[in-house]
């Protein structure tokens, strides 16, 4: 996602997140705005109530999100994801990472700039991620999944353990700290992970014809290992992350994906 797409979702999202009424807004596309951190309804008993009923589960608010890494088609098929849910009469609020909020925004433009002349400190790196998933969480996430939405994250922790402890190599055990700092229990539900060789991602990122950021400039190595993280934690969570073949044309991964989630939000409900 380009720098400039981030600066226009930073500017129509809001720290507040805006009330309105219990029908859903659209989502969109996370590249249109941070939409849905926006898209949120009344606190009223009645409105609780109705949003309840439509959401199953006694209530229950879901979190799925979608990981890999460059070029894999996240942000397409998040909005598939999206549209998925909300077709079955779900309330869900769209978002990403870094990112989700003004104030996450605006750390996400310092992690993603290139600039040359003062490198960023892997640690700092790492602090930032976090300091942008505490506000994410706080502004965001954790009231979404209160008052029973489904929240969909264009990733989250997992590409923290691959692209600050794979690519960068931090010791995992300090993103464990990290992680149970800031987020205390909360995990997601379910993790797509789209998965493709390195090259050909590279090569769909190329195609964009975007200036790119500072993760998308490192080397190959940098996103093998951030790949062979990404797999390491499949393996480990096979139960939560389901790894998606992004190779394939756009319409069968589609398919995958919807069949992924027939099978989860059935087993949930």
């Amino acid at each position: 996602m380009s720098n400039q797409d981030a600066d226009r979702i930073a500017r129509n999202a809001g720290d507040s997140p805006q009330r309105s009424s219990c029908a859903r807004d659209g989502a969109g596309s996370v590249q249109g705005s941070i939409h849905s951190a926006s898209s949120t309804v009344r606190r009223s008993g009645e409105c609780r109530r109705e949003n309840s009923e439509r959401n199953g589960d006694q209530g229950k608010g879901r979190f799925i999100t979608l990981e890999g890494g460059e070029g894999v088609g996240k942000s397409t098929n998040l909005a598939r994801v999206v549209a998925w849910l909300e077709a079955r009469g779900l309330e869900v609020v769209q978002t990403r990472e870094p990112g989700g909020t003004p104030r996450a925004e605006a750390i996400r433009r310092l992690l993603l700039d290139p600039d040359v002349e003062e490198p960023l400190d892997v640690d700092a790196e790492l602090l930032l991620v976090f300091a942008a998933r505490a506000q994410h969480l706080a502004r965001v996430i954790r009231p979404a999944l209160e008052r029973g939405a489904w929240v969909v994250c264009d990733r989250f922790t997992d590409a923290t353990y691959a692209y600050q402890g794979g690519g960068r190599g931090i010791d995992p055990a300090r993103i464990a700290e990290l992680e149970r700092f800031v987020q205390r229990d909360l995990a997601p539900d379910l993790t797509l992970l789209l998965d493709m060789p390195i090259e050909a991602a590279r090569e769909r990122v190329a195609l964009r014809g975007e200036t790119p950021d500072r993760f998308e400039r490192e080397r190959g190595e940098f996103f093998s290992a951030v790949r062979q993280a990404y797999l390491a934690r499949a393996t480990a969570a096979p139960e939560r992350i389901a790894v998606v073949d992004a190779s394939r044309p756009l319409a069968a991964v589609g398919e995958q994906i919807e069949a992924l989630l027939a099978q989860r939000v059935s087993a949930w409900r």
